[in-house]
């Protein structure tokens, strides 16, 4: 085989303006030279992932990480370098007032101020030219009796409703997911069941968001994309890597077969195809590895799970599992991840006018030691800012 399928084009990743800052544990923050001071600078790197992975056509902003005055001109100021505004999220879970929750804290005043929040993300949207309004909300209790599990989930509903109402014809809700932290007890969306219940009562412009580091050990998360395809309600990914919890690592680093399993069902479901609407980003956070490699090296991880995806013998699959054997069926998808797909990315990139290794063009390119050299003075971004 010389080629890939031409399902690869369709495959466009996202990428989030807090990668490119600081970040770290809860333990420390670590500065890293040439971070970016402003969400101008946090662009610019971005057009940088796109430039040389051409996958990577928009960047995602987070609510008030990524304040400016006029987002008009930030909108503008992506085009210019290649990319456009994706996604606005929505950020309830850094305040003081959110301590015992956000949009389900028992005081109508803040679950009032959560919500206003909420409605100026869609105003953002409004402005950026966004689709996209991501949901997070870290509310939940830690205690049995803290709060009234049911009457959470009420004012949960309540506050979606509003906000879904503010939606223009083409936009919509992407309602993430998280097991737990910082809610231990009970987290008021800990599944994609709890989202799905949400999204089907809000109505069509309500999807749900698979965020890979959101589940229990063991967890099939294959299954929930396969799941949500069907009933079409997979609005988008958060794409990063776990070992123990939310580690928020590069896709693809603890596990690569689960990714490449992810992304079959995404082939099956037919969720590469625009039309299906399935948004792939990236969700992480580079403590110790440069920023802007660490993104490039996971859209080129995204997009080799997804090649062997397309390399499945799909006739051969159901042939056998028609059949009922076992084994044969397993060795089709174990054939297809089996293939070392590098060398036809590589061509697929030259074909396309990109240099094919984007780690080491990056690097030849000498933008990490112009980002250092000019970026100096002012404030880092970091995470939370």
């Amino acid at each position: 085989m010389t080629d890939l399928p031409a399902g690869l084009d369709d495959l466009a990743i996202e990428t989030p303006s807090w990668a490119y800052a600081n970040s770290g544990t809860r333990f420390k923050v670590f500065a890293q030279k040439g971070v970016p001071r402003d969400p101008f600078e946090k662009i610019a790197d971005a057009a940088q992932v796109h430039a040389f992975t051409g996958a990577a056509p928009t960047v995602a902003l987070h609510i008030p990480w990524d304040k400016v005055s006029d987002y008009s001109l930030l909108a503008a100021y992506a085009v210019d370098r290649g990319v456009r505004l994706g996604a606005i999220n929505a950020n309830v879970f850094q305040d003081d007032d959110y301590l015992l929750g956000s949009v389900t804290h028992p005081d109508p005043r803040i679950r009032r101020k959560a919500t206003d929040h909420l409605l100026e993300c869609v105003d953002i949207m409004d402005a950026t030219g966004s689709r996209d309004l991501k949901l997070w909300f870290s509310d939940g209790i830690n205690y049995p009796g803290q709060d009234d599990i049911r009457t959470r989930q009420d004012r949960l509903g309540d506050a979606l409703t509003e906000v879904y109402a503010r939606l223009g014809d083409d936009q919509r809700i992407l309602l993430e997911y998280k097991l737990f932290e910082p809610a231990f007890y009970v987290t008021d969306v800990p599944d994609w069941g709890t989202s799905l219940l949400h999204c089907l009562a809000l109505g069509p412009k309500a999807t749900v968001c698979v965020d890979t580091g959101h589940h229990a050990p063991g967890t099939n998360i294959e299954f929930i994309v396969a799941s949500l395809l069907r009933a079409g309600r997979l609005g988008a990914f958060d794409f990063n890597s776990r070992f123990y919890a939310d580690d928020d690592l590069m896709v693809g680093a603890a596990d690569p077969f689960q990714l490449f399993r992810i992304m079959y069902e995404v082939v099956r479901g037919g969720g590469l195809d625009p039309s299906a609407g399935v948004a792939f980003m990236l969700d992480q956070c580079h403590n110790v590895e440069p920023k802007i490699q660490g993104q490039i090296r996971s859209v080129m991880n995204v997009q080799e799970a997804t090649a062997k995806a397309l390399l499945v013998d799909a006739a051969a699959l159901r042939a056998a599992q028609d059949g009922g054997d076992v084994l044969a069926a397993n060795a089709v998808l174990m054939d297809a991840y089996d293939t070392d797909v590098r060398p036809l990315l590589a061509t697929w990139r030259e074909q396309r006018g990109l240099d094919a290794d984007p780690i080491a063009a990056y690097k030849a390119s000498g933008y990490f030691d112009e980002i250092v050299a000019g970026r100096v003075g002012g404030t880092q971004a970091g995470w939370g800012a």
